[in-house]
């Protein structure tokens, strides 16, 4: 488990718009770890360089909110997820959003998790 930086923001319901946002941060070499976007165009990314990232998209008249996330490996199997969620419930960690995917031939899953204090949340689920 790993407290990264997500970026959240904004893009227009047009043809190309992420593919837009993906060649800027390809071109400045920014990996993304996890992405979401959902229909209301609001898109949550978790860069390798969320600094870098940050800025440059700024420099592109982009608005971009930051927050730290949960950023968790799980085994890909039945249940793992029930584990991680659970130690969070258990805690009291309230979770406002959280987005994963899973290949279906690897061993592990990384879970992105948001929650009021990923610090204070991570100490308390002892991960």
């Amino acid at each position: 488990m790993a407290i990264r930086t997500e970026l959240t923001l904004r893009l227009s319901n047009t043809p190309g718009s992420l593919a837009r946002l993906c060649r800027t941060l390809r071109g400045e070499k920014v990996n993304i770890l996890a992405l979401s976007l959902d229909p209301s165009g609001v898109l949550h990314i978790v860069p390798d360089n969320p600094v870098h990232a940050a800025g440059l998209l700024r420099g592109r008249d982009y608005a971009v909110e930051q927050r730290d996330v949960l950023y968790v490996t799980v085994p890909n199997g039945p249940g793992a997820l029930a584990s991680a969620t659970g130690m969070l419930s258990a805690s009291g960690v309230n979770v406002d959003y959280a987005f994963a995917s899973a290949l279906a031939d690897h061993d592990m899953t990384a879970v992105v998790v948001a929650v009021d204090d990923a610090r204070r949340a991570a100490s308390a689920a002892g991960m």
